[in-house]
C-alpha cells in the first residue's frame, strides 16, 4: 500500500472528495437530518435564521445544526484554497508521494474538523481541538503552496 501513494499521484481525486465532505454537514443539518423540516430549499439561506427561531428544538440539537451549517460553510470557503494548492503543487512537479501526503492530510484534517465542529463542541474538552485541527488542515495546503514554490526555483 505503501507504494502505491509513493508511486501514484491521486491528489487531484481528493478534490471532488472535498466538495463532499463540504456537502455533507449541510446533508445533516438540513437535508436529511433533524432540521429538514426547517429548510426552506426556495430560501436556503435563511436556514440558520430559521433554525435559530426553531422552539421546537432542543438548544443542543438547534446548535449543533447550526454549527454543521457554519461547518459547511467553512469548508466551501478552504475549498478554492485547497483546489488551487493541489494545481500548483502538481504544476510544480512535487513528487506522487508529497502530493498524496499532505492532499491526503487535508482530507483527513476536514473529516476531523467537521465531527469536532458539529458534535465536539458540547464537550468543553473537545472545542479547543477545532481550531488545532482546521490549523494542521491549512498547514497541510500552505506546505502544498511553499513546496511548489520552492520546486519552481531553478536549480
Amino acid at each position: 500500500m505503501a507504494s502505491f501513494f509513493s508511486e501514484n499521484n491521486i491528489s487531484y481525486y481528493t478534490l471532488p472528495f472535498a466538495l463532499v465532505l463540504a456537502l455533507l454537514p449541510r446533508v445533516y443539518s438540513g437535508l436529511a437530518g433533524p432540521g429538514k423540516r426547517y429548510f426552506d430549499p426556495q430560501n436556503p439561506r435563511k436556514f440558520v435564521e430559521t433554525l435559530a427561531k426553531a422552539e421546537a428544538l432542543d438548544k443542543q440539537l438547534r446548535l449543533r445544526l447550526q454549527r454543521a451549517e457554519s461547518c459547511s460553510a467553512n469548508a466551501f470557503e478552504g475549498l478554492p484554497l485547497y483546489a488551487a494548492a493541489v494545481t500548483a503543487g502538481n504544476a510544480a512537479g512535487l513528487s506522487p508521494q508529497a502530493l498524496n501526503f499532505l492532499s491526503l492530510g487535508y482530507i483527513a484534517s476536514r473529516i476531523l474538523y467537521s465531527w469536532v465542529y458539529i458534535f465536539g463542541q458540547d464537550n468543553p474538552k473537545l472545542a479547543a481541538w477545532r481550531t488545532r485541527v482546521w490549523t494542521a488542515g491549512v498547514g497541510c495546503v500552505m506546505t502544498l503552496f511553499i513546496k511548489a514554490g520552492l520546486n519552481s526555483q531553478p536549480k
